[in-house]
Order: C-alpha cells, then sequence, then structure tokens
C-alpha cells in the first residue's frame, strides 16, 4: 500500500450553475466541486486544475481517505466521481464523499494480478483474460484498501480465478459477492487458431476460341451520335 497522504486546498464557491463553472474552468484555471455526505450540507467548492491532474496521476487518489481543507477546515472525504472533458486534458468536475468514522462506506478498488510472469499457464502457451480489473467494497473508512490483490502464479490452462479467491483485508467485504455473484476475474486458455483461407482461383485469361473477349463486369462504355465513346473502368 502507499503510504502517500493527499492534502488538498480548497475555497467555497457561491456562484454555482452550468455558465459559473465554465467561467472558473476557463478564466481561473479552477475545477468545480461539491462535497456531500454526512449530516452537514452538500458544499460548493473549487480547487486548482493543476494540483487536482496531478493528484489524479496516482492510483491511491481514487481509493484513498483524502483531507480537504475549506477555509482552514479540514475535512475527512473520499472520491466518488470524476468528470472529464471528452477530448480535451480538463477535468470538469469533482464529487467528494464526507465520511465518518464509524460508518460503512462503500467504494470501487482496482485488482492487481501478482506472479504473471511466472504464471503457470501462461508458460503452457496460454493467453491470459482479465475480465475485472476492478470491485466495488464496504467497509469502514479506517480499512479502506488502496487496490486488492489476488496470486495468479498457479493458474493453469482452461482455468480461471473468481471475485472469492481474493485474499480480503480485515472488515473488507466484496459487495457483489453479497449477493451471490462470484463472477470471474482472470481465466487462461490456448489461443484460438484461424485456418488459412484457400487462394481463390484464378480466373481464365484470353479469349475463347472464336476471338471474343471478356468484358469485365464493372467496365462501361457509352457511344454518341457522332461516334465519340466514352468508357470507364
Amino acid at each position: 500500500m502507499s503510504d502517500v497522504n493527499f492534502d488538498l486546498d480548497a475555497k467555497s464557491r457561491s456562484d454555482v450553475g452550468k455558465g459559473a463553472s465554465r467561467r472558473l474552468r476557463r478564466l481561473e484555471d479552477m475545477v468545480p466541486a461539491i462535497i456531500y455526505g454526512g449530516s452537514t450540507e452538500p458544499e460548493n467548492i473549487m480547487l486548482e486544475h493543476r494540483v487536482v491532474t496531478k493528484a489524479l496521476e496516482h492510483e491511491a487518489f481514487y481509493s484513498h481517505i483524502l483531507t480537504l481543507t475549506v477555509n482552514n477546515k479540514k475535512q475527512k472525504v473520499v472520491l466518488k466521481s470524476v468528470q472529464r472533458h471528452p477530448y480535451k486534458a480538463r477535468i470538469q468536475h469533482l464529487d467528494f464523499l464526507r465520511i465518518n468514522a464509524s460508518e460503512h462506506i462503500n467504494m470501487h478498488v482496482p485488482i492487481h494480478f501478482e506472479g504473471e510472469e511466472a504464471c503457470v499457464g501462461v508458460k503452457a502457451g496460454g493467453v491470459l483474460n482479465k475480465q475485472v480489473t476492478e470491485t466495488e467494497i464496504r467497509c469502514l473508512p479506517s480499512a479502506l484498501p488502496e487496490f486488492l490483490s489476488v496470486d495468479i502464479s498457479g493458474l493453469e490452462l482452461d482455468s480461471a480465478l473468481h471475485l472469492s479467491d481474493i485474499k480480503l483485508p480485515k472488515g473488507v467485504e466484496i459487495v457483489a459477492l453479497a449477493h451471490d455473484n462470484d463472477m470471474p476475474l482472470v481465466s487462461i486458455h490456448i489461443p484460438r487458431v484461424q485456418e488459412e483461407e484457400a487462394p481463390a482461383p484464378a480466373e481464365a485469361e484470353g479469349s475463347s476460341a472464336t476471338g471474343s473477349s471478356t468484358t469485365s463486369p464493372s467496365s462501361s462504355s457509352e457511344a454518341f451520335s457522332d461516334g465519340t465513346i466514352i468508357g470507364s473502368l
């Protein structure tokens, strides 16, 4: 797990709405955001775009307890949503959830696959197919893991590992398993070999015995009364 701590400074904003958000992003290079949850009313805030983009480069930022300082007041939050521009390298909006140390939270965390290079099935010529790369968990904030890991070094050909094969940290449960949905995480199969298509038989060349030539179906010509012929291939 990462030892990095994320402490971000933010400012309150009273000017809300789409127009106000566009002005923040365009003129002040700020990212509009909101903090919600708990017994406190939702709070509209803004953060420096430069600081946000740097934080988002860390995988841990998405599944970590964050500290937001708004008007000199610290709040413990988790990131719940990131809205990105469809084609520009711009962050449009962030959603943060306040946390309570005594209340469980649901979070999506990444799954790390360990032992891939030593995997038995891969060494035997199999192809690794990762079907799930993150999953939703439920735990107290103090037990929130940065990621979950599963060892695939012993995975053989034509076999798979499921959510239930993940060794969970104490106090953490996988939401899907609580609903009896033990979906496959990763599998190994022998790659399919596609049969090479036989070459198409060559068309007969030349003309018939009577001397008539063969005209391509795609060619055409048109004769006019003055004798001019316009043709296309």
